[in-house]
């Protein structure tokens, strides 16, 4: 069966997806979908995804949204994924589980919020929110702590003390790499406290080279459409 992948290398969990195939080697049509274009809107993509979002991916006749659920169902219908991605064990899967509904309500709201209404809401046609990207950061910062307090521990150079990178890793360290897309002294601020998160994100990448770097390569070009477009709505 033909995997097809719908995505667009700014959303985190895209790349996440993206990363993952390309890591694991499956085999797959990747379908961009223009989000300043409003594609994901539109009628036609409705019938894949009525939620409208991304990442989806088709697999035969098999439609699903979600990216924690892609990446799970990935790990689990092809054969050859390491087993350190998302482990047999039980245990060691609802851990990982933990981490992923974690990630949900904690690092990817606060990214989400703070680096929307710092900028790209430009790109969208709509107004910053200086007292939403204040409320963003702060959750964002409340979730980097916890990363480096309680999910990166002594055991092991990644999540839950894991000597290899899980799906959990993946997901939460491309929600930490888009805070390059905003002012790199923004960026450069709010890791600074957090040296064994910078660590682990350095970690992460090295272990799934080259594939973390090739996909995030797209940040740059992002940013710097998004400086673009900002300067032009200051001279408005």
């Amino acid at each position: 069966m033909e995997l097809k992948v719908y995505v667009n290398p700014f959303s985190q969990p895209s790349r996440a997806v993206l990363i993952f195939c390309k890591a694991n080697g499956i085999a797959f049509e990747e379908v961009t979908i223009e989000l300043d274009k409003m594609q994901h809107k539109t009628p036609e993509f409705a019938e894949i995804n009525p939620m409208k979002q991304i990442p989806v991916i088709v697999h035969g006749d098999f439609k699903l949204s979600e990216s924690h659920a892609i990446l799970i169902y990935l790990a689990s219908a092809f054969p050859g994924v390491a087993d350190h991605w998302y482990p047999t064990d039980v245990c060691k899967r609802a851990k990982i589980h933990s981490v992923l509904d974690w990630h949900h309500s904690n690092l990817r709201r606060g990214s989400v919020e703070y680096i929307f209404n710092s900028g790209v809401a430009i790109a969208f046609g709509l107004p910053m929110d200086p007292k939403a990207a204040d409320q963003g950061k702060k959750l964002l910062l409340a979730s980097l702590e916890m990363i480096e307090s309680y999910w990166l521990q002594k055991d092991g150079p990644f999540l839950l003390g894991n000597t290899q990178p899980s799906i959990a890793d993946l997901a939460l360290a491309c929600e930490v790499m888009q805070l390059e897309v905003i002012d790199e002294k923004d960026g450069d601020s709010i890791l600074s406290s957090y040296k064994k998160v910078q660590e682990w994100v350095e970690n992460t990448k090295k272990a799934i080279a080259p594939y973390f770097d090739e996909v995030h390569s797209f940040l740059p070009v992002a940013k710097q459409m998004l400086n673009e477009l900002i300067a032009k709505s200051s001279k408005a």
